[in-house]
């Protein structure tokens, strides 16, 4: 028997689905609320092992030893995060005579602290990047380090990963508030308040190389993962292999992360992570003592299944490969579905109830990893990952076509959703060009994201589909059972609003083809019009798009995904328009004298009372969110009027925090 116990239930089912081709059953570990969970289902037996917080449970490892005890397990798969690259727990393990599918404790230890794998890395021949090699203990220590090393410089706990505990600093202010930020993340991430401080390296590229190694002192690099597109330290879209790197990069990164691997007697699968300058000159960044979330790319590439080589080399079998023997075959791209607001932050975490999902498994060459299903909730005690959308292709160019099919195909209702903003990366030139660094979403939407902004002809497109979208409901409306059928009309004169602008359009039927005369051009759509499906395809003046009718609304108002971004018309009839005018204008709320919560979470920090003055850009709370730490600040100058909420509450998205006089 195997226990898969770890949080995330898009891994959980990933490792039962390796296990079944392998024979091996399974038992699944779960939260209270995870009872319903896909990978509960999916695996021969489940264990509840606590309430919903995860120290309670997925971090609880007397319950998760209490469940290997119960059903007997022999070996435990730790998946990613959490528990993954924990030494206890693998210790623990030992003491009960179960198998860790993962590397040894000692390279545990050693790679999971990033002071000491630093050294360690220096002294196996690995390229570091300049830093203080050893524990910042205090705000102002932080701050004397920062100044010796030299603006910017990256704040990050010792233990953690994933994007959590970390800041980039770049002047002494910023300095004191990254440690205190980093250090609350670090403790409530990873039980360790631990931090670092090293050199900040601008507009780097993140390249990582994963490795495999086995018991019996064998090491290979599987080539490398380009994971640059980042926001807040953590990867949305990563592909393999990377469009920067030649050959001889390649081999002498691929050849130092193995060297690392055998510096600490490494053996299972894990991820060198470097960064890389804009002259190939790479630094070691850190290991990951665990299989990495974009995984599946090296599996597309390679032809290897990671899980099934980790569960033999923790069975004690040798490396069935040679270094010759890892190719690159063709290209592979990942994006990180998750239930965001790209809006804000380009992703702060939304929570609710898928009430509709479909993955585009329809089209070929795509893999989607994920642990739910219709129905699913996406609360706020997890991570907000909704699934991880693999696709491949012969070239670079086939992969991001798929991708771009595959978002559009793509159905989610009941969350928001990070896929407009998926698309617009992979459609966009520079990330076409593979012209790429960490910096690249802030130096492309410097305002922040704001979706897919409409060109005269986009525009003329989409006012047009929604016209005959339209037009296709009035008409189907009219047909029900035993009805008689009126004479249909072959012309519409028709007003439709996105945004703040009206555009007269008229509209012509033949069949299930609408002729549309809008903004001094002709569009013609056709399609099935089938108004009960998710899913919208369309011919417009030729091109195939697909779209996706959000909502309907008997007064007109029409949502559209269109090119991946969710756009809001309104259309109206001729006389409907014209009497719209003398409708009163609803008054938008003065949001300078409000502070409402963002995302749901938990309310960690309050720093002002009723009376206090604050200034504008000053703190006023901190709500934590899926383990990340997001401070609040004042729009304005002002007193405070009064405050809605106090540490330990939990808010939900637009809920009143303080108001301001």
């Amino acid at each position: 028997d195997f226990l898969d116990c770890q949080l995330t239930r898009t891994y959980q089912c990933r490792v039962i689905k390796t296990c079944r081709k392998m024979g091996i059953q399974t038992v699944a570990v779960h939260s209270d609320v995870d009872s319903s969970a896909v990978h509960v289902k999916m695996a021969d037996e489940a264990v509840c092992v606590g309430p919903a917080p995860t120290g309670k449970s997925y971090l609880n490892m007397d319950a998760i030893m209490d469940a290997i005890r119960s059903t007997g397990a022999q070996a435990v798969h730790p998946g990613y995060g959490f528990l993954s690259e924990n030494k206890e727990f693998a210790q623990r393990l030992a003491a009960e005579g179960v198998m860790f599918v993962g590397p040894d404790t000692h390279a545990i230890q050693a790679m999971g602290d990033k002071i000491q794998s630093k050294l360690i890395a220096k002294a196996a021949g690995v390229n570091t990047i300049p830093g203080f090699d050893g524990v910042v203990k205090t705000a102002e220590e932080a701050v004397k380090i920062a100044q010796d090393i030299g603006y910017p410089v990256m704040i990050k706990a010792s233990a953690g990963g994933g994007g959590k505990g970390m800041r980039i600093a770049w002047n002494d202010e910023e300095t004191r508030e990254g440690f205190r930020f980093s250090s609350q993340e670090a403790a409530s991430s990873f039980g360790d308040d631990r931090l670092l401080i090293e050199k900040f390296i601008d507009n780097p590229r993140h390249i990582e190389i994963q490795v495999l190694a086995d018991k019996h002192g064998s090491a290979l690099w599987l080539n490398e993962r380009e994971c640059s597109i980042q926001r807040r330290n953590q990867k949305v879209v990563e592909e393999a292999p990377s469009t920067f790197l030649d050959p001889a990069t390649r081999r002498a990164m691929g050849e130092q992360a193995v060297q690392l691997a055998k510096a600490v007697q490494y053996s299972s699968a894990g991820t060198v992570e470097f960064l890389v300058d804009s002259q190939k000159n790479f630094y070691f960044l850190e290991m990951n003592t665990r299989l990495q979330v974009e995984h599946p790319i090296t599996e597309c590439i390679t032809g290897l299944d990671l899980v099934q080589q980790m569960i033999r080399i923790a069975k004690g079998y040798p490396l069935q490969h040679k270094q010759e023997d890892i190719p690159i075959n063709g290209w592979a791209i990942e994006s990180r579905v998750y239930a965001e607001d790209p809006y804000k932050s380009f992703g702060l975490p939304s929570i609710g109830r898928l009430s509709q999902y479909q993955e585009p498994l329809n089209l070929s060459n795509v893999r989607v990893d994920s642990g739910i299903q219709e129905g699913s909730d996406i609360s706020i005690y997890y991570d907000p990952m909704i699934s991880k959308l693999v696709t491949y292709g012969a070239t670079r160019a086939e992969a991001l076509a798929k991708m771009e099919d595959a978002l559009d195909n793509y159905v989610i209702r009941g969350v928001t959703h990070n896929i407009p903003l998926l698309r617009e990366i992979i459609t966009h030139p520079r990330f076409i060009s593979g012209d790429i660094t960490t910096n690249f979403l802030p130096e492309v939407y410097p305002s922040g994201f704001h979706g897919h902004q409409l060109a005269t002809d986009s525009r003329r497109e989409l006012l047009a589909s929604a016209a005959a979208l339209y037009i296709a409901a009035q008409l189907r409306s009219q047909r029900f059972l035993l009805s008689t059928i009126p004479q249909e009309r072959g012309k519409w004169e028709l007003c439709v609003e996105l945004g703040k602008d009206r555009h007269n359009v008229e509209v012509t039927r033949s069949g299930n083809t609408y002729t549309v005369e809008v903004d001094a051009g002709r569009v013609e759509v056709s399609g099935e019009w089938n108004l009960a499906s998710p899913l919208l395809p369309l011919t417009i003046n030729g091109t195939h798009r697909m779209l996706q009718c959000l909502s309907r609304e008997a007064s007109g108002e029409i949502t559209v995904q269109y090119l991946g971004t969710s756009f809001k018309v309104r259309v109206l009839s001729k006389l409907a328009a014209e009497l719209d005018s003398y409708m009163p204008e609803k008054i938008p709320e003065d949001t300078s004298s409000i502070l409402r919560s963002p995302m749901p979470g938990t309310v960690v920090a309050v720093a002002v009372k009723a009376g206090d003055t604050v200034a504008e850009g000053q703190e006023i709370c901190v709500i934590e969110a899926m383990k990340m730490q997001n401070s609040m600040t004042a729009a304005k100058t002002a007193k405070v009027k009064s405050v809605h909420c106090k540490p330990g509450e939990t808010v939900g998205e637009g809920d009143l925090l303080v108001e301001l006089e």
